[in-house]
């Protein structure tokens, strides 16, 4: 697949990188986290030369995978892509709830078919590409399970090691699948963000390279192309909102920052969906933040949630997600576990569709705007389902 994606796809269009803060610009050939302007140390965005002509129709002849788009991609030498075919997902319609969809055209983008169950695929995928391109011998992850299974799948694909560290409440199925691959799993009781610390302290003595969400430049290059996706799937006319399950962000930048750059390659217009970002009750520091006007969000930390990639106590670019729902005049919203699991059910029997508790929450949360008149009559609404709900049976057995 790897010489099949070579031979096929031009170069890409990446010029550096910047910090969307500060504006300090960074050489993408070398080796970088975050911004290290003192003061900033923000995500760094990778940029693209997109006053190139780009035809859009080229992409008809394309794999139907993530890297169909790979020009407006980082990785410089396609030998260095990594893939196990992630990506091109389908969006699938709601059809069996007219009581619920009344009014509305209410589509799943379902991301439970990519390697390892979940969009964390096209993620890591990416990360793990520009890290081999980059000469990264071992990459260090804290992760609430879906990420660290990923990593571990790509790194044994790349040849690279891998180290995970992960919540020892997470269900067992997770630290199973970092095992078989290979990965060194390390079980820390406490949240991810404990993960997240033990990683930092302990990368630049052991010469790990860690890839914390939006701590890296990469991870969002890979979940942007679901941005890409939908506008391709949709004919490359936009839905008028988007409902995305918000621990860390990436997908929820990365989807925004895809329309941008689908605009100035002439792709779509300026029309833009409207953004939700969808938390658990859990951790709802972004609900919050947009509930009393703030333009970042507390530490919120719950406990155990059954959606376990929404146990994020603050997001890292939780500053960039207030600002990408404030522009697309969006809003968040929490879910209870209750309502993740009585959602899934409702799916399951109704649509056949298994999903993760995280897509539950949106299922939940389009049926609380549209009640209170936020959704409006005829619009088009896309749920981004993030995982497979198989990967969770323990979680929702428990509370059944």
């Amino acid at each position: 697949m790897e010489n099949l994606l070579a031979s096929n796809i031009a170069d890409t269009f990446l010029t550096q990188l910047q910090c969307p803060q500060c504006g300090a610009v960074y050489a993408a050939s070398d080796l970088n986290t975050v911004c290290r302007t003192e003061g900033c140390h923000s995500t760094l965005f990778a940029h693209y030369n997109t006053t190139v002509h780009f035809d859009k129709s080229v992409l008809r002849l394309r794999p139907a995978n993530m890297w169909r788009y790979r020009e407006i991609l980082p990785v410089t030498n396609p030998a260095n892509i990594v893939t196990l075919g992630e990506g091109f997902t389908p969006i699938i319609p709601i059809v069996n709830s007219p009581n619920v969809t009344e009014g509305n055209e209410l589509l799943i983008k379902n991301e439970a078919g990519n390697p390892t169950g979940s969009f964390k695929a096209r993620g890591i995928s990416m990360a793990v590409s520009k890290a081999k391109e980059l000469g990264v011998k071992t990459i260090a992850i804290p992760t609430a399970g879906n990420a660290g299974g990923a990593l571990s799948a790509y790194a044994a694909r790349a040849g690279i090691k891998a180290v995970v560290y992960m919540p020892q409440l997470t269900p067992a199925l997770f630290k199973d699948e970092c095992r078989l691959y290979g990965a060194d799993l390390v079980e820390v009781d406490g949240n991810i963000s404990d993960c997240g610390k033990l990683i930092h302290d302990q990368a630049a003595e052991k010469g790990w390279f860690p890839i914390s969400t939006l701590r890296e430049p990469y991870r969002l290059e890979g979940k942007k192309t679901m941005g890409y996706e939908i506008a391709e799937q949709l004919n490359w006319q936009l839905p008028d909102v988007i409902c995305y399950p918000t621990g860390g962000g990436t997908g929820l930048i990365g989807i925004w920052k895809a329309f941008d750059e689908m605009e100035q390659l002439g792709w779509i217009g300026s029309e833009r969906p409207r953004m939700v970002a969808v938390q658990s009750e859990s951790c709802n520091g972004i609900v919050n933040a947009i509930d009393n006007n703030s333009d970042s969000a507390s530490f919120i930390d719950g406990g155990f949630t059954i959606a376990n990639g929404l146990r994020v106590p603050k997001s890292y670019a939780d500053r960039i997600i207030i600002k990408v729902l404030r522009e697309s005049r969006g809003t968040a919203i929490a879910i209870s576990d209750r309502e993740m699991q009585a959602g899934v059910r409702e799916l399951a029997i109704n649509e056949g569709l298994f999903v993760a508790p995280e897509g539950a929450a949106l299922w939940q949360a389009y049926k609380k705007l549209k009640a209170s008149g936020w959704i409006n009559y005829g619009e088009r609404v896309v749920l981004v389902n993030t995982g497979s709900g198989y990967k969770y049976l323990e979680n929702i057995d428990r509370h059944w």
